[in-house]
């Protein structure tokens, strides 16, 4: 009888703590499956943040650098030009004429942007007398002839200039031409006064057209 007792108890004992190391057990798995759950979700989104970003800067790398800022193609024309050091005084000419809404609109536009130094190529004070008030119908004009309708690239350029057999005319939205031709293997724009323009960067994309920076500023008649 008092060995069937302790027998007894030896079981009671032995489930007791069987019950009790069970949902021990059970929690730590939990636990360590909850951690390595969130460690993969967390992995994942690091992925995922990863690879937008190296998708985002690839589709911003073949664009070329303009005035030591880098231009994106989820700008417009004007936004990227307004970080460009080398056109500062473009951005200012633009907004002297009262033409930035326009050249933030959808485009698609194909502009050929003097620089700094192009503009500093015009006699001396001719700037200062554009950006006057008075003469924002003709700052416009001067303006919008280095701008031609559509997304006038590179390829389609020298496309046009091969099929025009050495030169190619673009109507340009203030409504004279600009003449593009090779020399070398530089793009050059001839305007209707017979002054001449190289091409320094092509292809700057925007989101609304594209850029050609040009050294010196074309004049129409």
């Amino acid at each position: 009888m008092k060995q069937t007792v302790i027998f007894t108890l030896a079981l009671v004992i032995s489930a007791g703590l069987a019950g009790c190391g069970s949902p021990a057990a059970n929690t730590t798995n939990t636990t360590n499956t909850s951690r390595m759950n969130t460690a993969a979700n967390t992995n994942s989104a690091m992925n995922t943040n990863s690879n937008s970003m190296a998708s985002n800067t690839s589709a911003e790398s073949d664009n070329p650098m303009v005035g030591g800022a880098p231009m994106m193609k989820t700008k417009d024309i004007i936004d990227n030009a307004m970080n460009s050091k080398d056109h500062t005084t473009l951005v200012a000419a633009v907004k002297a004429a009262g033409l930035v809404e326009t050249l933030k609109g959808a485009g698609p536009f194909t502009v050929f942007a003097p620089t700094n130094a192009a503009f500093e190529k015009l006699p001396k004070g001719a700037v200062d007398n554009l950006l006057k008030p008075e003469n924002k119908a003709t700052l416009a004009k001067v303006l919008t002839y280095h701008v031609v309708a559509g997304k006038q690239d590179a390829a389609a350029i020298a496309k046009a200039i091969e099929e025009g057999k050495g030169k190619a005319t673009f109507k340009t939205v203030a409504g004279g031409t600009l003449t593009a031709s090779m020399e070398g293997k530089d793009v050059v724009l001839t305007d209707e006064k017979g002054g001449k323009s190289k091409v320094t960067i092509a292809d700057v994309m925007q989101s609304n057209g594209v850029i050609h920076v040009i050294d010196t500023v074309v004049m129409a008649k």
